[in-house]
């Protein structure tokens, strides 16, 4: 059987869709997926043993310059018509992503009208399910596969189908160590970087070097502040999503920020605490083996929003932290690091 995904972004939503696939392997012999994503993403579901081909796009910087983009956007509707599929499956439940499924060939399926983030997406799939919002996004795309495929999920069972096997651990990097995940999007998202160097005096306190990746400038320059503090704190070279696994996978520990990377971490099964103030842990934590994500405790958590509007006095920004400092993020890390 021959199925064609349709899952473009983010980072996190992508590494979602993971454990569908692993559950729908271990269901239908012989089942493989090909997968249209974003360029910058299409890492992800190459590390997935049942994918077969990944299909590129670019939409994101297609809709800046549609004109100019217009070989690039031929050439990967032919990619995509390359072949006949049994379903198309759009994973995503957006009016664009339900577009890209007019190009393929094959049965159209998604999220029914009252389940997708877009209910006009709809209208483009020749087959719909009905699944319950309210519930993590994981378990929503595998009971979407479940439904569309026709197995039952086992709900205890949560597999991304990455083997560590076959990552190599990086070659310089001085073990034990842990990864701290500090870059992120919104500003409310951000944990306060006088945690973050308190715990990294905890960490380096009890033998561990610490790694930081960076993915922009100010990321780096933030990366670069932490590690001056200690010796035992490096900042990573910038890595590609394969490259970042691979130092994920054979970290002692992970601490991280409500990110993509954070998800990828859960999914690589290390021991790691992912930190939520302004979103919900409910709906969109990590979540994988050896993975904690704490919540908040504070009265407007999670709010939400892109940036902290708490107007009263506070010793952190964003304010919902101070609920969440160093002492109790080290406190539920070692646990699972010993277990």
């Amino acid at each position: 059987m021959k199925v064609l995904i349709i899952k473009t972004s983010s980072l996190g939503d992508v590494i979602h869709t993971l454990p569908a696939l692993t559950d729908a392997a271990k269901a239908i012999k012989n089942i493989s997926f090909d997968w249209v994503v974003e360029d910058s993403f299409q890492d992800i579901p190459r590390l997935h043993p049942n994918v077969e081909r990944v299909i590129p796009v670019a939409i994101r910087r297609w809709r800046k310059n549609p004109w100019a983009a217009r070989a690039e956007i031929r050439a990967s509707i032919t990619a995509i018509q390359q072949q006949h599929y049994d379903l198309v499956i759009d994973a995503q439940g957006l009016i664009k992503s339900a577009f890209i499924t007019r190009f393929a060939q094959g049965k159209r399926c998604g999220l029914s009208k009252t389940s997708c983030r877009e209910p006009l997406a709809a209208l483009a799939y020749q087959q719909t399910v009905d699944v319950a919002k309210g519930q993590h996004a994981i378990y929503r795309v595998r009971q979407l596969f479940a439904q569309l495929l026709g197995y039952d999920i086992v709900e205890d069972e949560l597999a991304y189908g990455l083997d560590k096997a076959h990552f190599k651990p990086a070659l310089g990097l001085v073990k034990p160590y842990l990864v701290f995940l500090h870059g992120t999007t919104w500003d409310s998202k951000h944990w306060p970087e006088v945690y973050w160097q308190d715990l990294l005096e905890l960490a380096v306190a009890e033998g561990f070097n610490v790694y930081l990746p960076w993915g922009n400038e100010q990321e780096k320059q933030r990366a670069e502040s932490l590690s001056q503090a200690s010796a035992s704190a490096h900042v990573l070279p910038r890595s590609s999503i394969q490259a970042l696994t691979a130092v994920l996978m054979h970290a002692k520990g992970v601490v991280g920020v409500d990110s993509g990377l954070a998800h990828l971490t859960a999914a690589c099964g290390t021991p790691s605490v992912s930190l939520y103030g302004s979103t919900s842990a409910k709906l969109t934590a990590t979540m994988g083996l050896n993975n904690l994500a704490l919540q908040t405790d504070f009265g407007c958590s999670p709010c939400l929003q892109r940036v902290c509007n708490y107007a009263e006095e506070s010793e952190v920004q964003p304010a919902c932290y101070q609920t969440l400092n160093a002492a109790k993020v080290w406190s539920s890390l070692k646990p699972l690091m010993s277990a």
